[in-house]
C-alpha cells in the first residue's frame, strides 16, 4: 500500500523540475527601447481658470528714495471739446471805399411787368362759395380770371389784394390763397346786419406770390349772401407793388 504513494511524490517532482528548466531555456532576451515619435500636434486651448483671490499688500522694507528727475514730456493729447463762443469783439474802423462801378443801363418802365385787375360782381353764376365777380374792369396782362373768380400769379412779387362788397345781412367773407393746390392764406372779414340796410364790408392784405399762386375771395357758407342788383357792386381788386428777385 505504501508503494503507489512513492510513485505519485516522485512524479510531482520530476513535473516540476521539467517545468523549470523549460522556463529557463525558451525565454527570449528583453529587446532595446524604440527610437522616439515625432511630436504630437497642440492641444486645445484649455479653458480660462477662475480668477485668484487678490494678494496681500507686500510689506514695505526698504528706504524711501529721493523724487527722481522729471520725465520727458509725453505725446501732445486728443484736441478738447469746443467751447463756448467769446463775446463779439469791437467794431473795426472802416475800410477805403472800393472803386466806383460802371454806370447800368437806364431801365425802361414800360418793360416792367405790371399786373393789375379789378372786377365787380353784375351775373355771376350761382352756387358755390367761391364769390366771382364776373365783369372785368381792369386786367393788365390778364392774370385774373372772370369766369373763376381767382387771379392767377405770373411774376414773382408783393401784391396788394382788396375787396367791398355789398349786403344787407350778415355776412363772412375771406382772402385765400394757394400754392400748387395746397391752403397758402385765408383772412377773415365779418360784418352783421340786424337793420336789414346797404351795408359794405371791405378787407385788404398784402401778399407776397410765385409764379402760380392763386388768390380769391371766399364766403361763408352760411353767412355768405351778397347784394345784387342795379343800386350798389361789389368789386375785387389787385395789382403787383413790386416784383420779388
Amino acid at each position: 500500500m505504501e508503494a503507489p504513494w512513492g510513485w505519485l511524490v516522485v512524479g510531482v517532482l520530476a513535473m516540476s523540475l521539467t517545468s523549470t528548466m523549460t522556463q529557463d531555456v525558451c525565454r527570449a532576451p528583453d529587446g532595446k527601447a524604440g527610437a522616439a515619435g515625432r511630436p504630437g500636434r497642440p492641444g486645445r486651448p484649455g479653458l480660462k481658470g477662475e480668477q485668484g483671490e487678490p494678494g496681500a499688500p507686500g510689506i514695505r522694507t526698504g528706504i524711501r528714495g529721493l523724487k527722481g528727475d522729471q520725465g520727458d514730456p509725453g505725446p501732445p493729447g486728443n484736441p478738447g471739446k469746443m467751447g463756448y463762443p467769446g463775446p463779439s469783439g469791437p467794431m473795426g474802423a472802416p475800410g477805403p471805399s472800393g472803386l466806383k462801378g460802371i454806370k447800368g443801363n437806364p431801365g425802361d418802365i414800360n418793360d416792367q411787368p405790371r399786373p393789375a385787375f379789378s372786377a365787380v360782381r353784375r351775373n355771376p353764376p350761382t352756387g358755390g362759395n367761391v364769390v366771382i365777380f364776373d365783369t372785368v374792369i381792369t386786367n393788365e396782362e390778364g392774370r385774373y380770371q372772370s369766369h373763376s373768380g381767382r387771379f392767377v400769379c405770373t411774376v414773382p412779387g408783393y401784391y396788394y389784394f382788396t375787396f367791398q362788397v355789398v349786403s344787407k345781412w350778415d355776412i363772412c367773407l375771406f382772402i385765400m390763397a394757394s400754392r400748387r393746390g395746397q391752403a397758402l392764406r385765408s383772412l377773415g372779414f365779418c360784418d352783421s346786419n340786424s337793420k336789414g340796410t346797404f351795408q359794405v364790408v371791405s378787407g385788404g392784405t398784402v401778399l407776397q406770390l410765385q409764379n402760380g399762386d392763386q388768390v380769391w375771395i371766399e364766403k361763408d357758407p352760411a353767412k355768405g349772401r351778397i347784394y345784387h342788383g342795379p343800386e350798389a357792386d361789389s368789386v375785387f381788386s389787385g395789382f403787383l407793388i413790386f416784383p420779388s428777385a
